[in-house]
């Protein structure tokens, strides 16, 4: 008799991304799995295939639900300080709400970098590459609007946000409380009002 798939896939996809962002990758067990999921391990890998096959799954419908809806909305966001000022605020109510002190799954699993396959850190890295695009174009667009000074480096400057996010993920996932964070976000905004010195040739 041909299997036949008794449970919705997005919802057991659902729930492994819950069990992979507390845990990590490695320390996930399939019993984990298999136990949050309410699945058969048979039917388990009849969907998913393996382990690894249901990370990459769960860290791109993590990454769709999250940070590609934030930053579809704020695109259309026409100021474009008030947008990035608005992706911090989202990234700092996100890291301060009490079920999600476990950080960001991408950004943890960038963190594991090294220790993944090469399918794994491409959909890392291009998560993190849409990231600074976007701060890029947000740049370029206050630029020509007027509200960013042209002395701005875009690329420079839009590395240097992405790392705040970044870091903003991790630090989250200590001791660093909301006040904090904003912090790290006003330091942010005032590179988008101060020309960053150009690193020197060694």
């Amino acid at each position: 008799m041909p299997w036949e798939k008794s449970f919705d896939l997005d919802d057991a996809v659902d729930c492994a991304i819950e069990v992979f962002w507390a845990k990590g990758f490695e320390a996930t067990s399939m019993a984990d799995l298999v136990d949050r999921m309410g699945i058969h391990k048979g039917s388990l890998y009849n969907a998913f295939g393996s382990k690894k096959e249901l990370f990459k799954r769960a860290l791109l419908k993590y990454d769709q639900d999250n940070r590609q809806t934030t930053l579809a909305t704020l695109e259309g966001v026409d100021d474009a300080v008030a947008a990035i000022s608005k992706l911090f605020d989202a990234v700092i109510a996100q890291s301060t709400d009490g079920s999600r002190e476990k950080g960001c799954l991408l950004v943890n699993t960038a963190l594991e970098h090294p220790n993944h396959d090469l399918d794994v850190r491409e959909i890392v890295d291009t998560a993190l590459g849409d990231f600074e695009a976007f701060f890029k174009r947000r740049i370029k667009r206050g630029q020509l609007r007027g509200v960013i000074p042209k002395s701005i480096n875009a690329n420079q400057t839009a590395k240097s946000l992405l790392a705040l996010v970044v870091g903003l993920r991790v630090l989250s996932r200590g001791s660093f409380g909301a006040s904090q964070l904003r912090a790290i976000k006003n330091g942010a905004l005032r590179l988008l009002t101060e020309a960053v010195e150009p690193t020197p040739k060694s």
